[in-house]
């Protein structure tokens, strides 16, 4: 690894949030989603069975977590020697809310189940051993061996612009450096830089972010190009974490609250079912065949008024015979095979001819009341009924060539 520092990644515009920093964004609830195991374990599960070495003879890096309570921290060390790790760096920006996932250090209890807040803190494992003498080495090993070398744990101090902990903090850069996959749940307001950051440095990665994040400008040409994609877990459902505030769905099992984010896993290591081929009919049986009526007995595919492209609403519906581009729902990239598909771009940021005044003069006259006038760049496409429809964000994609059909 060179000790020389890349060229500075030219970093997204900030907003007012991103400008406040991380201080602000762990202030701010809505940041402050933990991770279950059972999640963690699933995804990065499935890695292994693609490639059991994926994490071998690697240095891990978690630099959102808190061991006091990250999961990814816990995961982890538990599994230290199955994964075959070099090396386990957790960096933590401040204390959790939620105490009692994982109390390795009982010098921040202070009785009844409260903590001092814990400053900033690097925790490094480079070996986890059977330290109780029970024949296995497990968290418990890894807590005993904690405190009894202190020197395993480090204080973050950042400097004028960053505080401790910050990933941005030349303390953590410096363990970004040292690191060959990042592993995390970052804070979701700072996920553009977050992301810009990992592609400065050219890590490996496995983090999670909102699902909305598939369409920033300064993601989707990383999809676009497979220098990132969807993980493995489902795209559809969002994710159950632990939180301490109120959610629009929630639920609690054994005592424990959870809620529902609209939130996926993005990696740039490589799975299985990222290369499974996705089953197609032709055009014509789609259109006798499909389930879904909105396509069965149609003559034909619709097309856009303003783009050369077909509308295809369903990802199970992608003709196998068309050649050119068309446009499919972004719950496509949960399926996106790139032996299989060419991404051509997303509608949000391609050009358009616009919506002619005819398109937009029947649209209100249906009695839709989405915000167009004339010129407006979404694609728009009349559909069998005649009806004027301006579907949700599209992404434009085309078939290989050698594909199967």
């Amino acid at each position: 690894m060179t000790s020389s520092k890349p060229k500075e990644a030219k970093l997204p515009t900030a907003s007012k949030s991103l400008n406040q920093g991380l201080s602000a964004a762990k202030a701010a609830k809505q940041d402050e989603f933990y991770t279950q195991y059972v999640d963690i374990q699933k995804e990065v599960e499935a890695y292994l069975e693609f490639d059991p070495d994926t994490f071998r003879g690697k240095v891990v890096y978690c630099n959102c977590d808190d061991p006091f309570e990250s999961n990814f921290f816990k995961y982890f060390a538990a599994n230290f020697n199955k994964l075959g790790l070099k090396k386990l760096i957790t960096t933590s920006y401040d204390g959790s809310p939620i105490a009692g996932q994982l109390a390795l250090f009982p010098e921040y209890d202070q009785g009844n189940g409260k903590r001092k807040k814990p400053k900033a803190l690097a925790v490094i494992l480079g070996q986890v051993k059977d330290e109780d003498g029970d024949g296995a080495a497990n968290v418990t090993d890894v807590e005993l061996f904690l405190k009894r070398n202190k020197a395993a744990r480090t204080a973050l101090k950042g400097d004028d612009k960053y505080p401790g902990g910050d990933f941005r903090s030349p303390e953590c850069i410096a363990y970004l450096e040292e690191a060959d996959v990042v592993v995390t749940n970052p804070p979701f307001s700072l996920f553009r830089e977050y992301v810009a950051q990992l592609m400065q440095y050219g890590k490996k990665f496995l983090i999670i972010g909102n699902k909305n994040a598939i369409t920033y400008k300064e993601v989707f040409p990383l999809i676009k190009d497979n220098k990132l994609w969807m993980g493995v877990t489902a795209f559809s459902g969002g994710m159950w974490f632990i939180a301490d505030y109120k959610g629009k769905y929630e639920k609690t099992i054994d005592g424990v609250k959870l809620i529902n984010v609209p939130a996926i896993w993005f990696t740039n290591l490589d799975h299985g079912q990222r290369h499974r081929e996705l089953p197609l009919m032709t055009m014509a049986d789609n259109l006798k065949f499909s389930k879904h009526k909105e396509l069965k007995g149609m003559e034909a595919y619709n097309r856009y008024c303003n783009y050369d492209a077909i509308e295809v609403p369903f990802t199970d519906a992608i003709p196998s015979d068309y050649d050119g581009v068309m446009g499919v729902p972004i719950t496509f990239l949960d399926k996106y095979n790139p032996d299989q598909f060419e991404i051509v771009g997303l509608s949000r940021y391609t050009k358009t001819t616009g919506m002619s005044k005819e398109f937009v003069d029947a649209y209100y006259k249906s009695g839709q009341t989405g915000q167009i006038s004339e010129g407006h760049p979404d694609l728009c496409y009349y559909d069998h009924n005649k009806k004027p429809v301006v579907p949700y964000m599209r992404v434009l994609i085309k078939g290989k060539k050698g594909r199967k059909r």
